[in-house]
């Protein structure tokens, strides 16, 4: 098991689907599978804007991910964080194109409307259960 970001950055470096969990307004949570990258001291995202995602985010910053290993989905990661920036334009831009080649080998298809964020990793864990 490790708690270590530098650790626990492998597994959102995958190019596996990850789960991210906000806040509603009453406090309920939402969860939605998405693209993630990885920064140094976290991860970053995209979302169309005013998306229910990206609502929340703005009500409030605190967010997790979870993603399993594709090839074995008992080594398993997460993360808790703070969306620390909110990107728009080209700067979001960069961040969608980036993660899109990631998953797809080619840039984001739709070029306008989207909004990028990025998370610090405020607490990280991560263990393979295979043994267990």
């Amino acid at each position: 098991m490790s708690r270590e970001w530098d650790d626990v950055r492998g597994y959102f470096d995958r190019v596996t689907v990850a789960h991210v969990a906000t806040l509603m307004p009453d406090g309920a949570p939402h969860t939605v599978p998405v693209w993630v990258g990885t920064t140094d001291d976290g991860l970053e995202l995209f979302m169309a804007a005013g998306s229910r995602k990206d609502r929340n985010l703005a009500g409030d910053p605190r967010i997790a991910f979870s993603v399993a290993n594709p090839d074995n989905a008992l080594d398993m990661a997460f993360v808790r964080g703070t969306a620390v920036e909110r990107l728009e334009g080209e700067a979001a831009y960069e961040i969608v194109d980036r993660l899109a080649r990631k998953y797809t080998g080619a840039d984001y298809d739709l070029r306008e409307g989207m909004v990028a964020y990025r998370v610090r990793a405020d607490v990280s864990w991560a263990r393979d259960h295979t043994g267990d």
